[in-house]
């Protein structure tokens, strides 16, 4: 049987569709439906692992945790990574597939995709009751529609019954709502059944004229104002949610009271990679994490972090010519500093580049690890788990030194005689034979990791708090969180919140299936059985 289809459209970019996929996944998962996510094309440099070792965006990861099942490429067969330069990196079902130019990909190599698309859609629709499709940017961007295959044309290929959606925190939603229409063939307002207004913030009653009157114009029902959520630890979609260039330093009269916040500033580079990395990190009490591009911010800082890069030679350059390699290396010296995956390459003695997969020759590092990194054709993606090489931290003795996330990387890392290794891992996939990863410095204070996500793991996270704060004589943290409930709880309150606002009975109905109200109240989750 041929999974019901749901399909979320958006009037333009970060309206909040990932987001609400991924509150539906998790509503018809607590009806007890088996759902999958699925978006044909995604554009991000927010990536993540799946267990096979292959390489997806990092919304439809989330969306799949909120169904409780396990990722997979088929939820997403097309990432599409921006390298610069008007060309991106394109990945297909988790493997690197090529790269090329905006043009080229939208004349010619759609077309050559489609089949996968299909194939990837078909083989969760058969296994799956209910397949919730997210859309990409607006359905009408008339410039592209003719080779569009993420928003109408996906819908009519899946036959999904489309909610459009609308951010009225970014002002003129109703024409947005209205003008998405318009713009639409006849053929495709079909598939819209009705619309939804996200982001909401006041009096809902002041609205009301202005919903009733959008709804005579457009022919078209209002399921539902769903209102802003503060505070949801849940990952945002692409840079529009990265909260960077608002503020470029601490403030001058910085606390010097040993319970003070831990100072983390975090390098906003150019092509900036898997920010999510530092989600963990921003939702602890005794942290200010600040994404700064300033040499200000890093004499501030306690701990500086050179996060992932897209174009790791090219961020390099970069932060030369803006004079943050020397701001970072004299910080190194009194201080602490961490580098992650792309991050790491750069603290280290050089990167060479023979095959140009992002940038041709070989550039020197910050010399701040005993490491040399060579980029290779082959992209290495997977889940690792493991621990600390050494029970110290920034020369801190740590209890706790096991440690989990993925590997994304092009890079072959090769070390000087006598270098220190941060980790030893091995696959999740249950593989017996373990690698080293990463360096420390001689002195300590710096590390580097090819780890993505290593500060969501608890144990580890807040060893890394407690050890960078003894540094510093600062205090240990007063209040530790966990990451994992802060995220369940997350997606449960985004749930509930979304089936308080829409018109759940509709909707479930679109889809062919009965509605009955859930008695989980805020408390909600997975039915019995289903994966976490």
């Amino acid at each position: 049987m041929r999974a019901r289809a749901l399909m979320v459209l958006g009037t333009s970019s970060h309206v909040g569709k990932s987001l609400l996929t991924a509150a539906l996944c998790r509503i018809f998962a607590q009806h007890g439906h088996r759902v999958a996510p699925f978006k044909s094309q995604n554009m991000s440099l927010n990536s993540a692992a799946t267990i096979e070792g292959l390489e997806i965006g990092r919304a439809q990861a989330l969306q799949a945790e909120a169904a409780g099942v396990a990722p997979s490429v088929d939820m997403n067969p097309i990432l599409i990574k921006p390298s610069g330069g008007n060309s991106s990196q394109v990945v297909v079902r988790g493997k690197i597939w090529g790269r090329v130019t905006a043009a080229d990909y939208h004349q010619r190599r759609v077309e050559e995709l489609l089949p996968i698309v299909r194939e990837s859609y078909n083989a969760l629709a058969a296994e799956y009751d209910v397949v919730i499709l997210e859309g990409a940017g607006s359905p009408a961007e008339i410039n592209l529609k003719q080779h569009d295959i993420v928003n109408m044309r996906m819908a009519e290929m899946a036959d999904a019954q489309c909610l459009l959606v609308g951010d009225i925190d970014r002002g003129g939603v109703f024409a947005s709502l209205l003008g998405t229409l318009e713009l639409l063939e006849p053929r495709e307002r079909e598939f819209v059944r009705g619309f939804a207004i996200n982001k909401f913030r006041g009096d809902a009653s002041l609205l009301e004229p202005g919903v009733r009157m959008i709804e005579d114009r457009i022919q078209k029902p209002c399921l539902g104002v769903i209102p802003y959520l503060h505070s949801l630890v849940l990952e945002e979609e692409d840079s529009l949610g990265l909260p960077v260039g608002a503020q470029t330093q601490w403030t001058s009269d910085l606390d010097r009271s040993p319970h003070r916040r831990l100072r983390i500033a975090v390098i906003a580079l150019p092509s900036f990679s898997n920010f999510t990395d530092f989600d963990s990190l921003r939702s602890e009490p005794s942290v200010s994490v600040l994404f700064c591009h300033t040499a200000e911010a890093i004499a501030q800082a306690d701990v500086v972090i050179v996060p992932g890069s897209k174009q790791t030679v090219d961020d390099l350059l970069w932060m030369r010519s803006q004079g943050l390699d020397a701001a970072i290396s004299e910080h190194a010296q009194t201080s602490l500093v961490v580098g992650i995956c792309g991050g790491m390459q750069m603290l280290g003695e050089t990167i060479t580049d023979p095959l140009g997969m992002e940038h041709d020759g070989t550039v020197a590092g910050l010399c701040l690890l005993p490491i040399q990194t060579t980029m290779q054709a082959d992209k290495v993606t997977r889940n690792v788990k493991g621990r600390m090489a050494t029970a110290t931290l920034f020369g801190q003795p740590v209890t706790d030194c096991q440690l989990s996330g993925y590997e994304i990387h092009i890079g072959l890392t090769s070390y000087q005689s006598g270098a220190t290794h941060f980790a030893v891992l091995s696959s999740e996939k249950g593989a017996s034979n373990t690698n080293r990863d990463g360096c420390v410095s001689i002195d300590t204070h710096v590390f580097g990791t090819y780890l993505h996500g290593i500060f969501d793991e608890d144990s580890f996270r807040h060893q890394f708090l407690h050890a960078a704060r003894r540094f510093h004589w600062l205090s240990a943290p007063r209040e530790l969180h966990l990451w994992k409930q802060l995220r369940e709880d997350s997606l449960n309150r985004l749930a509930q919140a979304v089936e308080d606002a829409l018109d759940m009975e509709a909707i479930f109905d679109w889809v062919g299936l009965s509605y009955k109200r859930s008695a989980f109240g805020s408390d909600n989750h997975l039915p019995e059985g289903a994966a976490g």
